[in-house]
């Protein structure tokens, strides 16, 4: 591993960018307030300040300034509310059930205003029981909505001074996922691969990849500084995010049969080969990402060329000695993985060319794409939508009733004498911490919330018991709130564990000398809020991950078809619409990753909860094989070269068939005789079969060819593997016909019917 370059990735993030923003944006003042000895009496102040911090989600520049804004209003009003009934039991029950549901339902805008809506709730545990605002009420607010205006300007301030950062920190981050990505397929070319665990990884990463594309457009294509300049930056930008959409593909067309590939060639090292040189091209995108998150030029860090080259050298060595007439197929596949190896590679040094921000190149250059077509769909915010979604069979109001309920038993029992709870908000804020529409997230969450919640109070019981001095807790604190900002998206356990001690910390600053009661409550009021939080989602309007998997396969199987037929159309010799391509291979790569999240969350679901997981597994597995084999068939679909061997009418029909039986079975709908009779088909690709018998005819005449020009090959090698891809496609696609037949047969007791 290198460690340099791991330890950059993180330097460099966005995540670590924002959390010192956030943590100098709180500590700043207190150390001022603390120099005048005015901490205690304006605490409010940075608490403030770090609650509007954390509403901050990544973006466009106007969508974050409203958003900010928003949660400043919503904050205060909420402040001043709870602190107004404090203490008066049945407006304080009320105020909980009101903002309860509207700061749950929310959460229908998006992850915007989804975040807000917890962070209000947040807020209400803070103010509820009336002891940090003390006898001043109005001055106590004041000095809270001062803290919240205070991060305002300084991301007003931040962003005009860096209007890019964010846009470039996210593009670089994709390039860091696409490498990952590359390094998880390059393991499928190494001795003895886990073939399962290798699928279920790249899965996974799929998952992650398109949460951070959908992200990055976003931000991308809704700044206006980046669309609608002709600056060098804005355009450099713009066409790094579209080219590393392009590599995704890429990387997603050496999709291939491994088991074979490992079988043909498991007495020679090429796999090996193969396997070092993806991890070198690894290594270059990393490098790209990092140079993107820190801003600085990207420099190769290896010479590609020589490497691929000696790559090459062996491929065609062992070519010329092993290949026979009995092996010229599975060389013939060897050959197209070293074509797109060759591929990948001139992409990785045309970004590299790219980023070298030569400016009348960058002048020149220009997507020539209908970006709205690229956005992610999103709500718009207006009564109609959150109206929708009061009703039972929305997810959004189930949770929001779940939240609600979650929070009036957390108080309650915060009221009980005999607990003698010393910090009442520590139970409702690890609730609404907890607490998510997805029972499997928050299984999951209260397992890491506890965990993390234990670990950090020892450590911190530890570090305050031996270390006296001040500015080394000071130290402590500062890393502590960083490491927690930074880790609180990906790495939900430390985060929790690196908060614990910095809230420790912190409370020593205000109140020296309290660390055994405030370990005793902190640990006790997490347990309590953990068992409110499992019992409310497991038992209060539930939504299981399996009620999902219907209509999350309904829009991959569409998605799949439609790319399907928009890579074919090139085949069928119709136009080619590049921009439509590219707008159908983002849903289906979209819609493959949904269907394959809800997939993961379902295997935390109880276990009578997990309906059909075997199925809908392999419904995941053989549609991510749809997907990629898709691409690698896209590749042929991009090029000037004609195919007029290959009977692409019968294939198209033939594949097209097996796709719209699977959506007709999944929509409950009766199978034509036509499409039945159209999977039947038998294309007419006779002149193939004669070149191939042609070509082993040379090779048993002892006429080989030695030809080393890696950016050629043979027309009969593209005809072959355009056909295999095809016959690959068609497999899969009837075998998931099967798969869903199963589904449905199983399943028609309990879906509903179309």
């Amino acid at each position: 591993m290198n460690y340099s370059a791991e330890l950059k990735k993180i330097v460099t993030s966005q995540y670590v960018y924002s959390s010192i923003r956030i943590t100098l944006a709180t500590v700043i003042p207190c150390l001022v307030l603390s120099y005048f000895g005015l901490l205690k009496e304006y605490f409010l102040f940075p608490l403030g300040t770090s609650f509007v911090a954390l509403t901050d989600q990544p973006g466009p520049f106007i969508r974050r300034r409203n958003s900010l804004t928003f949660a400043i209003f919503c904050f205060v009003v909420v402040a001043s509310i709870a602190s107004l009934v404090k203490g008066i039991i049945p407006l304080v029950l009320l105020e909980v059930i009101v903002f309860g549901m509207f700061f749950s339902l929310i959460g229908v805008y998006g992850q915007r205003l989804a975040a807000v809506g917890s962070l209000a709730l947040v807020v209400l545990a803070i103010f509820i029981d009336g002891h940090l605002t003390g006898a001043n009420i109005l001055k106590s607010l004041l000095i809270f909505a001062a803290g919240c205006i205070w991060f305002l300007l300084i991301f007003l301030i931040v962003t005009t001074i860096q209007p890019y950062k964010l846009a470039s920190q996210m593009i670089g981050e994709n390039y860091l996922q696409l490498a990952e990505f590359l390094k998880i397929k390059a393991n499928y070319y190494q001795k003895n691969p886990d073939f399962d665990k290798l699928s279920l990884q790249i899965i996974a990463k799929q998952i992650g990849i398109k949460n951070l594309q959908e992200e990055t457009r976003e931000t991308v294509f809704k700044t206006r500084t980046i669309v609608n300049e002709s600056t060098t930056i804005s355009r450099l930008l713009m066409l790094m995010f579209l080219n590393s959409m392009d590599l995704h593909e890429k990387l997603m067309t050496s999709e291939s049969d491994y088991k074979k590939l490992q079988e043909s060639f498991k007495d020679t090292t090429i796999l090996v080969k193969i396997h070092d040189y993806l991890n070198i091209l690894s290594e270059e995108i990393a490098n790209i990402g990092i140079s993107l998150q820190s801003s600085a030029r990207a420099k190769p860090i290896s010479d590609l060329e020589v490497h691929f080259h000696e790559l090459n050298v062996h491929y065609y060595e062992l070519r010329n000695k092993e290949m026979t007439p009995e092996n010229l197929e599975n060389f013939m596949i060897l050959r197209q993985i070293m074509m797109r190896i060759n591929e990948i590679t001139k992409e990785i040094n045309e970004i590299y060319k790219v980023f070298s921000q030569n400016v009348k190149l960058a002048k020149s250059l220009s997507t020539g794409l209908d970006l709205k077509k690229f956005m992610p769909k999103e709500e718009k915010i207006n009564f109609k939508v959150l109206k929708s979604n009061i009703s039972l069979t929305s997810s959004h109001f189930r949770h929001a009733i779940r939240i609600t309920i979650a929070l009036l038993i957390g108080y309650l029992v915060s009221l009980l004498p005999f607990l003698v709870i010393g910090h009442t908000y520590w139970i409702l804020i690890t609730i609404v911490a907890i607490l998510k529409p997805a029972y499997s997230i928050t299984k999951q969450r209260n397992l890491l919330r506890f965990y993390g919640t234990v670990a950090g109070a020892v450590i911190a019981y530890g570090l305050l018991h031996f270390i006296h001095i001040n500015a080394v807790l000071f130290g402590i604190l500062l890393i502590s709130m960083i490491l927690c900002f930074s880790l609180l998206k990906g790495k939900y356990f430390w985060a929790v564990l690196f908060m614990t001690i910095y809230v420790f910390m912190s409370f020593n600053f205000l109140n020296p000398g309290n660390v055994n009661v405030i370990f005793k409550d902190r640990i006790v009021d997490t347990f309590i809020a953990g068992i409110i939080a499992f019992l409310v989602s497991y038992i209060v309007l539930p939504v299981w991950e399996h009620t999902q998997n219907l209509d999350l396969m309904k829009k991959s199987a569409e998605s799949n078809l439609t790319y399907f037929h928009s890579v074919m159309s090139k085949f069928l010799n119709e136009n080619f619409d590049v921009e439509n391509y590219k707008v159908k291979r983002k849903n289906a790569i979209i819609s493959l990753a949904n269907l394959s999240d809800n997939f993961q969350r379902m295997i935390s679901d109880p276990k009578n909860q997990q309906k059909k997981l075997e199925v809908v597994h392999q419904f995941v597995a053989t549609s991510h094989l749809i997907t990629a084999y898709t691409a690698s068939l896209s590749q042929y679909a991009k090029s000037n070269q004609q195919y007029p061997e290959i009977d692409s009418e019968s294939w198209s029909k033939k594949i097209e068939s097996e796709m719209n039986q699977v959506s007709a079975i999944l929509n409950g709908d009766k199978i034509s005789e036509t499409l039945r009779m159209d999977s039947r088909l038998e294309p007419e690709e006779s002149s193939i079969e004669d070149m191939l018998h042609k070509r082993k005819t040379e090779l048993l005449e002892n006429e080989h060819f030695d030809i080393r020009d890696p950016n050629k090959i043979s027309h009969l090698t593209e005809l072959k593997n355009i056909h295999d891809v095809l016959e690959l496609i068609y497999d899969v696609a009837k075998e998931q016909r099967k798969v869903i037949e199963k589904y449905r047969n199983e399943e028609k007791t309990t879906l509903p019917q179309s």
